[in-house]
């Protein structure tokens, strides 16, 4: 499989704070990855520049979500977002006062082909581009599950007045309309209650199923585990783990950078222990079944058998 993004030795200084420091991560491609680490560890200074947002002290971006190769470093946001990279925010980021539907409308500026003239003088070209922008915005509230509806009146209604959750999905409806080929998600599930959290892992899984790349950074570790093909860790601006969600989950190195180094050791020692517990059990369990099977009567899985066929005469 591909790498459609590669952190080669990604490093951040803001003056002598190592917010990231030398970071080599891949993010394969056609697959929902995960940035995780403790509050502080890196995680949003990343996805900064992997946007544009921060210039990396040291190391290279290499992109391949176009048709040739090419290094993120030196391009500014509005060229990421051109070359099909999208984000969310940890805080919500809509244009509160502006409808649901024109909200999603601002994700198709990179798309659009209309010069400032034609827009002065209503041209053809521009009021094509309009109504083809407005049929696919609907399209996108479709498919992040917020389809706008007469009787609903959704579309008409301004972004401010949303729940929570519903504005969440419409900041993802936002990036889906520039028809990115990798998808950066900061902490998509924050604030969301259970029911919320569901319909978003559904939406993630939805979105890799559309062909796009997700790379999220998250904090509920029930989401992360379950969506999940490949996790990365940070901390202290460092990465310190990478793998499957299950062998992340069990790291020593993990478990003490999230509940300190006593109460780490003590959580890998309890781990260890209920591994070799089970073990045990398992093992145990053996004998016990060899000899039940032993005991069992010759013939005695026939009697279903013989049962059955008296049955059916």
């Amino acid at each position: 499989m591909t790498a459609i993004l590669e952190l080669r030795g990604l490093t951040k200084h803001f003056g002598g704070v190592k917010a990231v420091q030398g970071v080599d991560m891949k993010v394969e491609e056609g697959s929902i990855t995960a940035l995780i680490g403790p509050n502080g560890a890196g995680k949003t200074t990343c996805f900064n520049m992997i946007t544009g947002h921060y210039i990396p002290t040291a190391g290279d971006l290499i992109y391949r979500g176009l048709k040739e190769e090419c290094s993120l470093i030196g391009c500014g946001a509005d060229e990421i977002a051109k070359n099909r990279i999208a984000r969310t925010f940890q805080n919500i980021r809509l244009c509160p006062e502006q409808t649901v539907l024109d909200n999603v409308r601002i994700g198709f500026h990179t798309q659009r082909q209309s010069r400032p003239w034609d827009v002065l003088l209503n041209t053809k070209r521009y009021r094509e581009e309009e109504a083809v922008m407005t049929a696919s915005a609907r399209a996108v509230l479709e498919f992040v599950g917020m389809k706008p509806t007469e009787e609903n009146g959704l579309e008409a209604l301004l972004s401010d007045s949303l729940p929570y959750g519903d504005k969440r999905r419409l900041e993802i409806a936002r990036a889906l309309a520039s028809n990115p080929a990798l998808l950066l998600l900061d902490e998509p599930a924050a604030g969301m209650n259970p029911q919320e959290t569901e319909v978003l892992m559904d939406l993630i899984r939805k979105t890799r199923a559309a062909g796009v790349t997700v790379l999220l950074i998250e904090h509920d570790m029930k989401l992360v585990m379950e969506i999940s093909d490949h996790v990365v860790v940070l901390d202290h601006g460092e990465k310190i783990a990478e793998g499957a969600p299950a062998e992340v989950q069990k790291d020593p190195a993990v478990i003490a950078a999230y509940l300190g180094q006593e109460e780490g050791e003590r959580a890998s020692q309890r781990l260890k222990a209920l591994s070799e517990s089970q073990a045990e059990a398992a093992e145990a369990d053996e004998p016990d079944k060899a000899e039940a099977e032993a005991e069992a009567p010759e013939g005695e899985g026939e009697e279903p058998k013989a049962e059955a066929e008296e049955g059916s005469s």
